[in-house]
């Protein structure tokens, strides 16, 4: 059994434990801060293993892969240990998609991303097609995979999701508009957040 080791328990981490112990993983999930109580009953329903308020190394170390939460940079010390250990780090989009044959339509985009996916979802549930909606809005990409089977997925994706896909591809990609956002995270240099949007066309 492949150790899936899974740091932040917030809505894209529980997504992706209730999705790993679907297929089988030995799920551990780790969140430096506090976890809200309702993730905190779902992961003790799962029966999965989780700690708060620490990333305890020893737990983390030992994995086959990671999923990182996408608001944890990469820069950060324990992703960096991670890496140096050849442990696969990847985002809980990137996991949902090897599980789904689902026709995908993915949105990103400086702005207006959450109203064009709620406007696609809005004309395909109008054609009656049997269509969910997620990733950044509403459930995870993993927990939509994980608890329906719909033959359309209009995911809503952030640069930060976009980070750690490397196989993920959607079916039909829609990038709504690039402006300066979220520099910080890319070393205030304007291209490196321009290549992240650009990931969901790869």
């Amino acid at each position: 059994m492949k150790r899936l080791v899974i740091l932040g328990a917030g809505e894209s981490g529980t997504g992706a434990a209730i999705l790993g112990q679907q297929q089988g993983f030995d799920v551990f999930v780790s969140d430096k801060g506090q976890i809200q109580k309702k993730y905190k009953d779902l992961l003790q329903r799962l029966g999965v293993a989780w700690e708060e308020n620490q990333h305890t190394e020893s737990k983390i170390l030992n994995a086959d892969l990671v999923i990182k939460s996408p608001g944890i940079p990469d820069s950060v010390s324990l992703v960096q240990n991670i890496a140096a250990q050849s442990i696969p780090i990847i985002s809980e989009i990137e996991l949902a998609s090897q599980y789904t044959n689902a026709l995908t339509l993915g949105i990103t985009g400086s702005d207006g991303k959450t109203t064009t996916t709620m406007m696609a979802y809005h004309l395909l549930k109008a054609e009656d097609l049997n269509v969910g909606i997620g990733g950044n809005i509403g459930d995870s990409y993993a927990q939509l995979v994980a608890n329906h089977n719909y033959d359309h997925h209009v995911i809503e994706i952030s640069s930060f999701q976009l980070d750690g896909v490397h196989t993920f591809k959607p079916h039909i990609a829609i990038i709504t508009n690039i402006v300066p956002d979220h520099l910080d995270r890319y070393q205030y240099q304007f291209d490196k957040y321009i290549d992240a949007k650009f990931r969901i066309t790869m």
